[in-house]
Protein backbone atom coordinates (compact mmCIF):
# COMPACT_ATOMS: atom_id res chain seq x y z
CA UNK A 1 0.00 0.00 0.00
CA UNK A 2 1.50 3.36 -1.08
CA UNK A 3 1.42 6.38 1.23
CA UNK A 4 -0.45 9.48 0.02
CA UNK A 5 2.67 11.42 -1.09
CA UNK A 6 3.97 8.41 -3.04
CA UNK A 7 0.55 7.84 -4.57
CA UNK A 8 0.38 11.49 -5.69
CA UNK A 9 3.87 11.28 -7.19
CA UNK A 10 3.05 8.08 -9.11
CA UNK A 11 -0.13 9.65 -10.48
CA UNK A 12 1.85 12.73 -11.54
CA UNK A 13 4.48 10.57 -13.30
CA UNK A 14 1.76 8.56 -15.03
CA UNK A 15 0.09 11.76 -16.23
CA UNK A 16 3.41 13.10 -17.56
CA UNK A 17 4.03 9.84 -19.43
CA UNK A 18 0.52 10.00 -20.89
CA UNK A 19 1.00 13.62 -22.01
CA UNK A 20 4.38 12.74 -23.53
CA UNK A 21 2.98 9.74 -25.41
CA UNK A 22 0.06 11.84 -26.67
CA UNK A 23 2.49 14.54 -27.85
CA UNK A 24 4.63 11.97 -29.69
CA UNK A 25 1.52 10.37 -31.19
CA UNK A 26 0.28 13.81 -32.26
CA UNK A 27 3.59 14.66 -33.91
CA UNK A 28 3.58 11.36 -35.76
CA UNK A 29 -0.11 11.44 -36.64
CA UNK A 30 0.14 13.90 -39.53
CA UNK A 31 2.61 13.04 -42.31
CA UNK A 32 2.97 16.72 -43.31
CA UNK A 33 3.95 17.96 -39.86
CA UNK A 34 7.23 19.89 -39.79
CA UNK A 35 9.31 18.70 -36.85
CA UNK A 36 11.57 21.76 -37.00
CA UNK A 37 13.00 23.94 -39.77
CA UNK A 38 16.80 24.23 -39.86
CA UNK A 39 17.95 27.20 -37.81
CA UNK A 40 14.47 27.78 -36.43
CA UNK A 41 13.98 29.21 -32.93
CA UNK A 42 11.72 27.30 -30.56
CA UNK A 43 8.03 28.10 -30.95
CA UNK A 44 4.79 26.84 -29.42
CA UNK A 45 2.75 26.52 -32.60
CA UNK A 46 2.63 23.71 -35.17
CA UNK A 47 3.73 23.89 -38.82
CA UNK A 48 2.88 21.64 -41.74
CA UNK A 49 3.89 21.52 -45.39
CA UNK A 50 3.52 19.17 -48.31
CA UNK A 51 1.59 18.43 -51.46
CA UNK A 52 -2.00 18.18 -52.63
CA UNK A 53 -2.73 16.56 -56.00
CA UNK A 54 -5.19 18.64 -58.03
CA UNK A 55 -5.12 16.67 -61.30
CA UNK A 56 -4.36 12.93 -61.28
CA UNK A 57 -4.12 12.58 -65.09
CA UNK A 58 -1.44 15.24 -65.48
CA UNK A 59 -0.09 14.58 -61.97
CA UNK A 60 -0.38 18.23 -61.03
CA UNK A 61 0.47 18.86 -57.39
CA UNK A 62 0.42 22.10 -55.45
CA UNK A 63 2.75 22.78 -52.53
CA UNK A 64 1.53 24.44 -49.33
CA UNK A 65 2.96 25.70 -46.05
CA UNK A 66 0.53 25.87 -43.12
CA UNK A 67 1.25 27.66 -39.83
CA UNK A 68 -1.21 27.34 -36.98
CA UNK A 69 -2.02 30.36 -34.84
CA UNK A 70 0.41 31.15 -32.02
CA UNK A 71 -2.29 31.04 -29.35
CA UNK A 72 -5.48 28.96 -29.25
CA UNK A 73 -5.57 27.95 -32.94
CA UNK A 74 -8.94 26.20 -32.42
CA UNK A 75 -10.62 29.58 -31.91
CA UNK A 76 -8.88 31.39 -34.78
CA UNK A 77 -10.02 31.61 -38.44
CA UNK A 78 -8.24 30.05 -41.42
CA UNK A 79 -6.60 32.47 -43.87
CA UNK A 80 -5.44 31.44 -47.35
CA UNK A 81 -2.65 33.69 -48.66
CA UNK A 82 -1.83 34.00 -52.38
CA UNK A 83 1.02 35.95 -53.96
CA UNK A 84 0.77 37.17 -57.53
CA UNK A 85 3.20 37.48 -60.41
CA UNK A 86 1.63 35.58 -62.02
CA UNK A 87 4.15 32.93 -61.06
CA UNK A 88 5.65 34.10 -57.76
CA UNK A 89 5.90 32.05 -54.60
CA UNK A 90 3.52 32.52 -51.68
CA UNK A 91 5.91 30.52 -49.50
CA UNK A 92 9.08 32.41 -50.38
CA UNK A 93 7.55 35.88 -50.67
CA UNK A 94 4.44 35.76 -48.49
CA UNK A 95 5.59 33.49 -45.67
CA UNK A 96 9.34 34.14 -45.52
CA UNK A 97 9.53 37.86 -46.32
CA UNK A 98 6.09 39.31 -45.55
CA UNK A 99 3.73 37.97 -42.89
CA UNK A 100 4.95 34.52 -41.90
CA UNK A 101 6.50 33.61 -38.52
CA UNK A 102 10.15 33.54 -39.68
CA UNK A 103 12.60 35.36 -41.90
CA UNK A 104 15.95 33.91 -42.97
CA UNK A 105 19.11 35.61 -41.75
CA UNK A 106 22.22 33.79 -42.85
CA UNK A 107 22.12 30.20 -41.60
CA UNK A 108 19.24 30.76 -39.18
CA UNK A 109 15.63 31.89 -39.07
CA UNK A 110 14.60 34.83 -36.90
CA UNK A 111 11.12 35.47 -35.54
CA UNK A 112 8.86 37.98 -37.23
CA UNK A 113 7.25 39.80 -34.31
CA UNK A 114 4.33 40.87 -36.51
CA UNK A 115 3.52 37.52 -38.07
CA UNK A 116 -0.11 37.16 -39.12
CA UNK A 117 -0.33 33.82 -37.30
CA UNK A 118 -0.71 35.91 -34.17
CA UNK A 119 -4.31 36.42 -35.36
CA UNK A 120 -5.07 33.46 -37.63
CA UNK A 121 -4.08 30.03 -38.92
CA UNK A 122 -2.12 30.90 -42.08
CA UNK A 123 -2.13 28.73 -45.21
CA UNK A 124 0.35 29.70 -47.97
CA UNK A 125 -0.18 28.15 -51.40
CA UNK A 126 2.37 28.03 -54.24
CA UNK A 127 0.16 28.48 -57.28
CA UNK A 128 -0.17 27.93 -60.23
CA UNK A 129 1.57 24.67 -61.13
CA UNK A 130 5.28 25.31 -61.73
CA UNK A 131 5.62 27.96 -59.02
CA UNK A 132 8.09 27.31 -56.22
CA UNK A 133 7.87 23.66 -55.15
CA UNK A 134 4.58 23.00 -57.00
CA UNK A 135 5.07 20.81 -60.05
CA UNK A 136 3.68 18.45 -62.66
CA UNK A 137 5.28 15.45 -64.33
CA UNK A 138 3.55 16.56 -67.53
CA UNK A 139 5.52 19.50 -68.94
CA UNK A 140 2.49 20.70 -70.93
CA UNK A 141 0.93 21.69 -67.59
CA UNK A 142 3.24 24.73 -67.54
CA UNK A 143 2.21 25.96 -71.00
CA UNK A 144 -0.53 28.52 -71.54
CA UNK A 145 -1.79 28.40 -67.96
CA UNK A 146 -4.63 30.87 -67.55
CA UNK A 147 -6.83 32.41 -64.87
CA UNK A 148 -9.60 29.85 -65.29
CA UNK A 149 -7.24 26.87 -64.87
CA UNK A 150 -5.57 28.49 -61.87
CA UNK A 151 -8.90 29.20 -60.14
CA UNK A 152 -10.10 25.64 -60.73
CA UNK A 153 -6.84 24.12 -59.43
CA UNK A 154 -6.94 26.35 -56.35
CA UNK A 155 -10.51 25.29 -55.63
CA UNK A 156 -9.62 21.59 -55.91
CA UNK A 157 -6.59 22.21 -53.70
CA UNK A 158 -8.68 23.69 -50.90
CA UNK A 159 -11.31 20.94 -51.11
CA UNK A 160 -8.64 18.26 -50.81
CA UNK A 161 -6.61 20.15 -48.22
CA UNK A 162 -9.67 19.98 -45.97
CA UNK A 163 -9.41 16.19 -46.16
CA UNK A 164 -5.93 16.48 -44.66
CA UNK A 165 -7.16 18.92 -41.99
CA UNK A 166 -10.85 18.12 -41.39
CA UNK A 167 -10.94 20.18 -38.19
CA UNK A 168 -10.64 23.32 -40.32
CA UNK A 169 -13.52 22.55 -42.69
CA UNK A 170 -16.14 24.58 -40.80
CA UNK A 171 -13.71 27.26 -39.66
CA UNK A 172 -14.28 30.86 -40.79
CA UNK A 173 -12.28 31.26 -44.01
CA UNK A 174 -10.69 34.45 -45.35
CA UNK A 175 -8.66 34.78 -48.55
CA UNK A 176 -5.93 37.40 -48.77
CA UNK A 177 -3.09 38.22 -51.11
CA UNK A 178 -1.60 40.88 -53.33
CA UNK A 179 -0.79 42.06 -56.85
CA UNK A 180 -1.95 39.54 -59.50
CA UNK A 181 -3.89 37.83 -56.70
CA UNK A 182 -6.38 40.55 -57.65
CA UNK A 183 -7.24 38.00 -60.35
CA UNK A 184 -6.63 34.79 -58.39
CA UNK A 185 -8.70 35.65 -55.32
CA UNK A 186 -11.96 37.00 -56.81
CA UNK A 187 -12.06 34.14 -59.32
CA UNK A 188 -11.50 31.52 -56.61
CA UNK A 189 -14.07 33.17 -54.31
CA UNK A 190 -16.60 33.24 -57.15
CA UNK A 191 -16.24 29.46 -57.64
CA UNK A 192 -16.73 28.97 -53.90
CA UNK A 193 -19.91 31.04 -53.84
CA UNK A 194 -21.29 29.13 -56.85
CA UNK A 195 -20.43 25.78 -55.27
CA UNK A 196 -22.00 26.81 -51.96
CA UNK A 197 -25.35 27.23 -53.73
CA UNK A 198 -25.39 23.45 -54.28
CA UNK A 199 -23.68 22.32 -51.08
CA UNK A 200 -22.29 24.44 -48.28
CA UNK A 201 -18.59 23.57 -48.48
CA UNK A 202 -16.82 26.84 -47.71
CA UNK A 203 -17.41 29.16 -44.79
CA UNK A 204 -16.06 32.16 -46.72
CA UNK A 205 -16.19 35.30 -44.55
CA UNK A 206 -14.27 37.85 -46.60
CA UNK A 207 -11.44 38.66 -49.01
CA UNK A 208 -8.63 41.22 -48.75
CA UNK A 209 -6.71 42.39 -51.82
CA UNK A 210 -3.39 44.21 -51.45
CA UNK A 211 -2.24 46.53 -54.27
CA UNK A 212 -4.29 44.34 -56.62
CA UNK A 213 -4.66 44.27 -60.39
CA UNK A 214 -8.43 44.71 -60.79
CA UNK A 215 -8.84 46.67 -64.00
CA UNK A 216 -5.91 46.75 -66.39
CA UNK A 217 -6.20 50.27 -67.84
CA UNK A 218 -7.08 52.20 -64.68
CA UNK A 219 -4.53 50.35 -62.53
CA UNK A 220 -1.66 50.67 -65.00
CA UNK A 221 -2.33 54.18 -66.27
CA UNK A 222 -2.32 55.57 -62.74
CA UNK A 223 1.45 55.05 -62.81
CA UNK A 224 2.06 58.21 -64.82
CA UNK A 225 0.51 60.52 -62.23
CA UNK A 226 2.21 58.60 -59.42
CA UNK A 227 5.65 58.90 -61.05
CA UNK A 228 5.12 62.60 -61.71
CA UNK A 229 3.68 63.47 -58.29
CA UNK A 230 6.60 61.74 -56.56
CA UNK A 231 9.21 63.49 -58.66
CA UNK A 232 10.32 60.43 -60.62
CA UNK A 233 9.63 61.92 -64.06
CA UNK A 234 9.66 65.41 -65.56
CA UNK A 235 6.67 67.50 -66.62
CA UNK A 236 7.38 66.89 -70.31
CA UNK A 237 7.72 63.12 -69.83
CA UNK A 238 4.46 63.07 -67.85
CA UNK A 239 2.69 64.75 -70.79
CA UNK A 240 4.17 62.17 -73.17
CA UNK A 241 3.24 59.33 -70.79
CA UNK A 242 -0.40 60.43 -70.77
CA UNK A 243 -0.89 61.58 -74.36
CA UNK A 244 1.56 59.83 -76.71
CA UNK A 245 1.64 56.36 -75.10
CA UNK A 246 0.16 55.40 -71.74
CA UNK A 247 1.35 52.39 -69.79
CA UNK A 248 -1.58 50.07 -70.52
CA UNK A 249 -1.07 50.59 -74.26
CA UNK A 250 2.64 49.83 -73.93
CA UNK A 251 2.06 46.61 -71.94
CA UNK A 252 -0.65 45.51 -74.37
CA UNK A 253 1.71 46.01 -77.31
CA UNK A 254 4.60 44.36 -75.47
CA UNK A 255 2.64 41.17 -74.74
CA UNK A 256 1.61 41.04 -78.39
CA UNK A 257 5.23 41.52 -79.49
CA UNK A 258 4.32 44.66 -81.40
CA UNK A 259 5.71 47.66 -79.52
CA UNK A 260 5.23 50.80 -81.61
CA UNK A 261 8.10 53.28 -82.12
CA UNK A 262 6.19 55.97 -80.20
CA UNK A 263 5.65 53.71 -77.16
CA UNK A 264 9.23 52.55 -77.30
CA UNK A 265 10.43 56.16 -77.29
CA UNK A 266 8.20 57.15 -74.35
CA UNK A 267 9.13 54.11 -72.25
CA UNK A 268 12.83 54.66 -72.86
CA UNK A 269 12.46 58.19 -71.54
CA UNK A 270 10.41 57.03 -68.52
CA UNK A 271 12.95 54.31 -67.70
CA UNK A 272 15.85 56.71 -68.01
CA UNK A 273 14.30 59.24 -65.62
CA UNK A 274 12.91 56.81 -63.03
CA UNK A 275 16.29 55.00 -62.95
CA UNK A 276 16.96 51.32 -62.43
CA UNK A 277 18.30 52.21 -58.97
CA UNK A 278 14.81 53.06 -57.68
CA UNK A 279 12.62 50.17 -56.55
CA UNK A 280 9.32 50.69 -58.37
CA UNK A 281 7.58 48.53 -55.75
CA UNK A 282 8.63 51.07 -53.09
CA UNK A 283 9.91 54.36 -54.45
CA UNK A 284 11.35 55.41 -51.07
CA UNK A 285 13.19 52.18 -50.24
CA UNK A 286 16.84 51.61 -51.15
CA UNK A 287 17.61 48.82 -53.60
CA UNK A 288 19.75 45.75 -52.91
CA UNK A 289 23.05 46.57 -54.62
CA UNK A 290 24.58 43.25 -53.58
CA UNK A 291 23.71 40.35 -51.34
CA UNK A 292 26.16 41.55 -48.69
CA UNK A 293 24.69 43.95 -46.12
CA UNK A 294 22.78 46.62 -48.02
CA UNK A 295 19.95 47.67 -45.74
CA UNK A 296 17.62 50.61 -45.38
CA UNK A 297 16.68 52.03 -42.00
CA UNK A 298 13.01 52.65 -41.36
CA UNK A 299 12.22 54.79 -38.34
CA UNK A 300 9.63 52.98 -36.26
CA UNK A 301 7.86 55.05 -33.59
CA UNK A 302 8.24 52.33 -30.97
CA UNK A 303 11.58 50.90 -32.07
CA UNK A 304 13.94 53.11 -34.08
CA UNK A 305 16.27 50.17 -34.75
CA UNK A 306 13.61 48.43 -36.87
CA UNK A 307 15.17 47.52 -40.23
CA UNK A 308 13.83 46.59 -43.60
CA UNK A 309 16.22 44.10 -45.14
CA UNK A 310 16.22 45.02 -48.82
CA UNK A 311 18.35 41.96 -49.60
CA UNK A 312 15.96 39.50 -47.96
CA UNK A 313 15.17 37.90 -51.34
CA UNK A 314 18.77 36.69 -51.69
CA UNK A 315 18.57 35.12 -48.23
CA UNK A 316 15.26 33.41 -49.02
CA UNK A 317 16.66 31.90 -52.23
CA UNK A 318 19.72 30.60 -50.37
CA UNK A 319 17.65 29.19 -47.52
CA UNK A 320 14.99 27.43 -49.59
CA UNK A 321 17.62 25.87 -51.84
CA UNK A 322 19.30 24.10 -48.93
CA UNK A 323 18.76 20.34 -49.04
CA UNK A 324 18.14 20.10 -45.29
CA UNK A 325 15.46 22.81 -45.55
CA UNK A 326 13.74 21.08 -48.45
CA UNK A 327 13.79 17.81 -46.52
CA UNK A 328 12.25 19.47 -43.45
CA UNK A 329 9.54 21.01 -45.67
CA UNK A 330 8.84 17.68 -47.44
CA UNK A 331 9.53 19.61 -50.65
CA UNK A 332 10.74 18.32 -54.03
CA UNK A 333 12.41 19.95 -57.01
CA UNK A 334 10.82 18.50 -60.14
CA UNK A 335 11.62 19.85 -63.60
CA UNK A 336 13.92 22.54 -62.15
CA UNK A 337 17.38 22.54 -60.60
CA UNK A 338 16.75 25.31 -58.08
CA UNK A 339 13.85 26.85 -56.21
CA UNK A 340 13.14 30.36 -57.51
CA UNK A 341 11.13 33.28 -56.15
CA UNK A 342 9.23 33.56 -59.44
CA UNK A 343 8.86 30.68 -61.87
CA UNK A 344 10.92 30.56 -65.06
CA UNK A 345 9.14 27.47 -66.43
CA UNK A 346 5.58 28.78 -66.21
CA UNK A 347 4.13 30.14 -69.46
CA UNK A 348 1.14 32.14 -68.23
CA UNK A 349 -1.48 33.60 -70.54
CA UNK A 350 -0.45 37.16 -69.78
CA UNK A 351 -3.24 38.67 -71.86
CA UNK A 352 -5.53 37.52 -69.05
CA UNK A 353 -4.16 40.63 -67.38
CA UNK A 354 -6.50 42.70 -69.55
CA UNK A 355 -9.63 40.91 -68.28
CA UNK A 356 -11.13 43.04 -65.47
CA UNK A 357 -11.94 41.34 -62.18
CA UNK A 358 -13.53 44.37 -60.50
CA UNK A 359 -16.93 43.13 -61.74
CA UNK A 360 -16.33 39.77 -60.00
CA UNK A 361 -15.57 41.70 -56.81
CA UNK A 362 -18.96 43.37 -57.28
CA UNK A 363 -20.72 40.02 -57.59
CA UNK A 364 -19.07 38.83 -54.36
CA UNK A 365 -20.32 41.91 -52.53
CA UNK A 366 -23.83 41.24 -53.87
CA UNK A 367 -23.48 37.72 -52.43
CA UNK A 368 -22.72 39.23 -49.02
CA UNK A 369 -18.94 38.68 -48.97
CA UNK A 370 -17.06 41.60 -47.32
CA UNK A 371 -14.19 42.98 -49.42
CA UNK A 372 -11.15 45.01 -48.36
CA UNK A 373 -8.88 46.62 -50.96
CA UNK A 374 -5.70 48.03 -49.42
CA UNK A 375 -2.68 49.81 -50.86
CA UNK A 376 0.86 50.33 -49.69
CA UNK A 377 1.14 54.02 -50.56
CA UNK A 378 4.78 53.87 -51.76
CA UNK A 379 4.00 51.42 -54.57
CA UNK A 380 4.21 52.82 -58.11
CA UNK A 381 3.50 49.46 -59.80
CA UNK A 382 -0.17 49.29 -58.79
CA UNK A 383 -0.64 52.75 -57.24
CA UNK A 384 -3.23 53.57 -54.61
CA UNK A 385 -4.85 56.16 -56.90
CA UNK A 386 -6.05 53.54 -59.37
CA UNK A 387 -7.32 51.19 -56.63
CA UNK A 388 -9.13 54.02 -54.84
CA UNK A 389 -10.79 55.09 -58.11
CA UNK A 390 -11.96 51.54 -58.81
CA UNK A 391 -13.37 51.01 -55.31
CA UNK A 392 -15.22 54.34 -55.40
CA UNK A 393 -16.64 53.51 -58.83
CA UNK A 394 -17.77 50.05 -57.70
CA UNK A 395 -19.48 51.50 -54.62
CA UNK A 396 -21.37 53.95 -56.82
CA UNK A 397 -22.36 51.19 -59.25
CA UNK A 398 -23.68 49.03 -56.40
CA UNK A 399 -25.46 51.94 -54.74
CA UNK A 400 -23.40 51.67 -51.54
CA UNK A 401 -23.44 54.74 -49.33
CA UNK A 402 -20.35 55.87 -47.44
CA UNK A 403 -20.53 54.44 -43.91
CA UNK A 404 -17.05 55.53 -42.81
CA UNK A 405 -15.97 58.82 -44.46
CA UNK A 406 -12.39 59.15 -45.69
CA UNK A 407 -10.20 59.54 -42.61
CA UNK A 408 -6.89 58.60 -41.04
CA UNK A 409 -6.45 55.44 -39.00
CA UNK A 410 -3.87 54.83 -36.30
CA UNK A 411 -1.45 52.15 -35.27
CA UNK A 412 0.08 52.99 -31.92
CA UNK A 413 0.57 56.75 -31.74
CA UNK A 414 1.19 57.27 -35.45
CA UNK A 415 -1.04 57.50 -38.51
CA UNK A 416 -1.20 54.04 -40.05
CA UNK A 417 -2.90 55.21 -43.23
CA UNK A 418 -6.26 56.38 -44.56
CA UNK A 419 -9.53 54.52 -45.02
CA UNK A 420 -13.06 54.79 -46.39
CA UNK A 421 -15.90 52.25 -46.07
CA UNK A 422 -19.01 51.81 -48.23
CA UNK A 423 -22.15 50.04 -47.03
CA UNK A 424 -20.18 48.33 -44.22
CA UNK A 425 -19.13 45.70 -46.77
CA UNK A 426 -16.64 47.35 -49.17
CA UNK A 427 -13.55 48.98 -47.66
CA UNK A 428 -10.55 50.82 -49.01
CA UNK A 429 -7.44 51.51 -46.92
CA UNK A 430 -3.90 52.71 -47.43
CA UNK A 431 -0.91 51.65 -45.35
CA UNK A 432 1.34 54.64 -44.84
CA UNK A 433 4.94 54.10 -45.84
CA UNK A 434 4.26 50.62 -47.22
CA UNK A 435 5.46 49.05 -50.45
CA UNK A 436 3.73 46.79 -52.97
CA UNK A 437 4.39 44.02 -50.42
CA UNK A 438 2.96 45.96 -47.49
CA UNK A 439 3.63 43.45 -44.65
CA UNK A 440 7.32 43.40 -45.64
CA UNK A 441 7.95 47.13 -45.33
CA UNK A 442 5.31 48.07 -42.72
CA UNK A 443 4.74 44.88 -40.70
CA UNK A 444 3.18 46.49 -37.61
CA UNK A 445 0.68 48.63 -39.52
CA UNK A 446 -0.18 45.73 -41.81
CA UNK A 447 -0.90 43.49 -38.81
CA UNK A 448 -3.28 46.11 -37.38
CA UNK A 449 -5.12 46.30 -40.72
CA UNK A 450 -5.30 42.48 -40.88
CA UNK A 451 -6.63 42.20 -37.33
CA UNK A 452 -9.37 44.77 -37.96
CA UNK A 453 -10.31 43.01 -41.20
CA UNK A 454 -10.70 39.62 -39.50
CA UNK A 455 -12.74 41.09 -36.66
CA UNK A 456 -14.93 43.16 -38.98
CA UNK A 457 -14.14 46.27 -36.95
CA UNK A 458 -13.34 49.81 -38.14
CA UNK A 459 -9.67 50.74 -38.16
CA UNK A 460 -8.71 52.75 -35.04
CA UNK A 461 -9.48 56.44 -35.47
CA UNK A 462 -7.70 57.57 -32.28
CA UNK A 463 -4.45 56.58 -30.62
Amino acid sequence: MYSSPWKAMLIAVAMLQLCFSMEVESSLAHPDKIVRLPGQPRVGFQQFSGYVTVDEKKHKVLFYYFVEAEIDPASKPLVLWLNGGPGCSSVGVGAFSENGPFRPNGEVLVRNGYSWNREANMLYLETPIGVGFSYSTNSSSYVAVDDETTARDNLVFLQRWYHKFPNYRQRDLFITGESYAGHYIPQLAKLMVELNKKQNLFNLKGIALGNPVLEFAIDFNSRAEYFWSHGLISDSTYRMFTSVCNYSRYVSEYYRDSVSPSCSRVMSQVSRETSKFVDKYDVTLDVCISSVLSQSMVLNPQQVSERVDVCVEDKIVNYLNRKDVQKALHALLVGVRRWAVCSNILDYQLLNLEIPTISIVGSLIKAGIPVLVYSGDQDSVIPLTGSRTLVRGLAKELGLETTVPYRVWFEGKQVGGWTQVYGNILSFATIRGASHEAPFSQPERSLMLFKSFLEGKPLPEVF
